[in-house]
């Protein structure tokens, strides 16, 4: 992909935009640093060299050899890995950061300040100058992250799939666990694109492809658009690229995917859970999408499955990457469905469509509230036990709790990203930009992004048929406080 030339924002505009992003977390009623109680709470819990590690539910598997693949520089590890060949088929080892086992949610009225705490925040928030954590940091990215050589409490799934990535055989248990190394998405694909060395990435890459196949013929679909990124630069400005996931993102995220899909199974055998669901989009949607791909001159052929049609898309054509947007828009609605101690209202329901098949949430608890729970009412079922009083009353609000929480953390994420894209154009005005259209909605207003920098924007009066087309905007006005810019045609 070409690269994409960086704004950066000097010193005077990086201080108000600071104050910006306090702002909005503050409008938006995102907590900020966590109370005293929480903190030492969190360094209590912290200091203990192995928590239930010495339990006789956890068995030690620190001879495995896990490794992680994260974005470089973080330090919340949720995920460990660890792949097998086997005569017929693959072995995975997904081991899971056990923040259950820092938490203990039946703690006695007032509770644990550190969960009470969690279910406030819900998710982990990025924003441009820094993250807000679900968890305190010296648990979260200390002592209870899958960090390299250190002994970690985990919940181990093993997973086995036969030669053509079927899922054949799961199993789940508390472990102890130590990874050998970190590494990110870039080194792991440097490494498979140069078809030397490290076997474990050769394998994740035959794995994950097999497991995108397999969701290929389910009729799911994985979309990659690229993203808008903001990175910090070494002077401390900030700066927009547009940034495409390279194919190890992809295979990754299958075999999360995977332990999600494992785990609804597990939840919908037993009654008890939590799912992340995605209803299928409605047929209208389906038609208006096969008639803007005509109108786009990228045929969506009769006989061809949504899912298999959206893989068929090259992002890298204007036209392309606007019907792929609009695909991606279909899939709205997501929430989460508790189970709590029945059959579902029906099938339909336990769907996640872009995965098609039930799915939970259980590969990221340190920075996402509803995995731990869901984690806990699938290890109770694995021993035989109806989950808690407390835990079942969790499950029950999670749904609504996670739904109001993960809206507040988007909006405040795109909220700072918009005041960036004020700040780089602050001093553009009446300067003419390349855009293409990447969506037009009903009242005619179009999504934007613009050639360089990497900024997305709207513009008003754009006839639908236009998206997925190169157009010339002229910058009229910028809202520094809104982080709001206007264009028109130039």
């Amino acid at each position: 992909m070409r690269s994409i030339p960086r704004a950066t924002i000097g010193p005077v505009v990086d201080r108000d935009l600071r104050a910006g992003f306090d702002g909005v977390r503050l409008d938006a009623g995102l907590p900020d640093e966590f109370p005293a109680e929480v903190e030492q709470a969190a360094a209590a819990l912290a200091s203990t060299t192995s928590n239930d590690a010495s339990s006789p539910e956890r068995v030690d598997h620190r001879d495995i050899e896990f490794w992680t693949i994260d974005p470089i520089g973080s330090r919340d590890l949720d995920q460990a890995l660890h792949l097998e060949r086997r005569s017929s088929g693959f072995r995975l080892r997904y081991a899971i950061a056990d923040v259950g086992a820092w938490i203990d949610i039946e703690t006695p009225d007032p509770g644990n300040p550190i969960d009470i705490e969690a279910r406030r925040r819900g998710v982990t928030v990025y924003c441009p100058d820094r993250r807000v954590p679900l968890h305190p940091t010296v648990l979260s990215e200390g002592a209870a992250s899958l960090l390299p050589g250190l002994d970690r409490p985990a919940v181990l799934w093993v997973i086995d799939f036969d030669d053509r990535g079927e899922t054949i055989n799961v199993e789940v248990s508390r472990a102890l666990v130590r990874s050998r190394r970190q590494t990110d998405y870039d080194a792991v694909q440097r490494v498979v694109d140069s078809g030397n060395g490290d076997h474990q990435s050769q394998l994740l890459a035959e794995v994950g492809n097999l497991l995108m196949e397999r969701e290929a013929d389910r009729g799911g679909v994985s979309l990659r658009l690229p993203e808008q990124e903001t990175i910090v630069d070494d002077a401390g400005g900030y700066q927009l690229v547009t940034r495409r996931p390279v194919s190890a993102e992809s295979w990754n995220a299958q075999l999360s995917l995977a332990t999600g899909r494992a785990a609804a199974a597990f939840m919908l055998d037993h009654g008890w859970g939590l799912l992340r669901t995605v209803p299928p989009a409605p047929d209208e949607a389906l038609n208006a999408l096969r008639s803007a791909s005509l109108a786009a001159g990228v045929p969506w052929p009769v006989d061809l499955a949504y899912g298999a049609w959206v893989r068929s898309l090259d992002v890298s054509e204007p036209h392309h990457m606007a019907l792929m947007v609009s695909a991606s828009r279909l899939l709205r609605g997501s929430g989460y469905l508790a189970l709590t101690g029945g059959p579902p209202p029906d099938a339909a329901s336990t769907i996640h469509a872009a995965i098609a098949a039930p799915y939970a949430h259980v590969t990221a608890p340190l920075r996402r509230l509803a995995d731990r729970f869901a984690t806990e009412a699938v290890l109770a079922g694995v021993v035989g036990q109806q989950p808690t009083d407390q835990l079942a009353e969790a499950l029950e609000a999670l749904p609504q709790t996670m739904g109001a929480l993960v809206r507040r953390a988007a909006g405040v994420e795109r909220q700072c990203v918009d005041l960036i894209e004020a700040a780089i154009l602050g001093h553009r005005i009446g300067d003419t930009f390349n855009a293409v259209i990447t969506a037009v909605d009903r009242s005619g207003r179009a999504t934007l992004v613009l050639t360089e920098p990497a900024v997305i924007a709207s513009l008003d009066g754009v006839d639908a048929a236009a998206a997925g087309t190169a157009i010339s905007v002229l910058l009229t006005a910028v809202d520094h406080e809104q982080g709001r810019l206007t264009f028109r045609r130039a």
